[in-house]
């Protein structure tokens, strides 16, 4: 692949990724309330609309200005994903399956990024009512200080545990009950690109350590 395309293509995974993210995201703020979740393939999957205080599984950090800080993180992370992909393309050491990979893991984090640095800007609360974007007396949130709007649930096993069971008997139980976004799922997916490539990477340079043993 030439330089030039190679360039586009990370360009169209990157913008593609971004707005197919923020309309989902943007269509679940205006047309739901936190909490209010949407049957999509009976109770294995939901649209349940939750925003994400902070760091990942709705942790937080330090408050307003571990609030800040962690937004800061993510866009110094963000630009130095960017940073690495284009120098390695430019040296044409960067194969399509890691600039995929990159790209989709850069298009995730800005996705987040840009709730936390905008949404508390132009959306008011979406507690107890539907969320109204740029309303007239001011959004939830300073700049930086958004919440991430997750809304990707798929509950596969709900269930109480029996009782006969030691320590967790009778509990309620939850397979998978992550709550996530569209820019998680690309990040997610960018990882494990990344250690696939990497296994084969591994595996290709041991047989091509093998061969030269033996020409020897």
């Amino acid at each position: 692949m030439t330089r030039k395309k190679h360039y586009i293509l990370i360009a169209a995974i990157t913008v593609g990724v971004i707005i197919i993210d923020q309309i989902i995201k943007i269509l679940v703020k205006t047309n739901m309330q936190i909490g209010e979740s949407i049957p999509v393939f009976g109770s294995w999957f939901q649209i349940l609309f939750v925003e994400n205080e902070g760091m990942a599984f709705g942790m937080s950090f330090g408050g307003w200005v571990g609030k800040l800080l962690l937004s800061l993180f993510r866009l110094i992370a963000s630009a130095a994903i960017m940073w690495y992909l284009l120098v390695q393309v430019r040296k044409d050491k960067s194969s399509v399956g890691m600039s995929i990979s990159l790209s989709l893991i850069f298009a995730g984090a800005v996705g987040n990024l840009i709730d936390c640095a905008f949404y508390g800007l132009i959306f008011d609360e979406s507690y107890y009512h539907v969320a109204q974007l740029f309303p007239p007396e001011g959004g939830y949130a300073p700049f930086l200080h958004g919440r991430v709007v997750d809304m990707f649930y798929f509950p596969l096993v709900d269930t109480v545990l029996p009782s006969w069971l030691p320590i967790w008997g009778g509990q309620h139980f939850v397979f998978f009950n992550a709550i996530f976004n569209f820019a998680d799922a690309a990040i997610t997916i960018g990882v494990f690109w990344i250690i696939i490539l990497a296994y084969f990477m591994n595996k290709k340079s041991l047989k091509s350590d093998e061969k030269e043993k033996d020409a020897k």
